[in-house]
């Protein structure tokens, strides 16, 4: 289980985007990063290009990029802080995730 997954709203602790939270809308479990909705916003010059008939304009492109995960912290639902993740196990033998300031469950 990760302790940040896709759906999860984050706040950045580190970095230009400091202080800004976003939904995470994709999770690199590989590269240890996650994409945030609206933070780390970087831009991508396309040259022009044509393929077949049509041709594709020269254009800049703005796109999320990927943020580390020790640079984001997962805001609790219930009290709406960032806060650190623990792991308990439910009486029905399930894993889930619990905030560390309010002690309520994530999941």
């Amino acid at each position: 289980m990760q302790r940040i997954q896709k759906g999860d709203t984050v706040e950045v602790v580190a970095g230009k985007d400091i202080g800004e939270r976003g939904e995470v809308t994709s999770v690199l479990v590989k590269e240890n990063r996650v994409v945030v909705e609206g933070v780390n916003i970087l831009k991508k010059h396309q040259k022009a290009q044509q393929a077949g008939r049509q041709q594709v304009q020269a254009q800049i492109v703005e796109f999320e990029g990927p943020i580390h995960l020790s640079n984001v912290m997962l805001v609790c639902p219930s009290c709406d802080k960032a806060s650190r993740i623990g792991y308990r196990y439910k009486d029905d033998g399930f894993k889930t995730r619990f905030c560390k300031k309010c002690n309520s469950d994530i999941d």
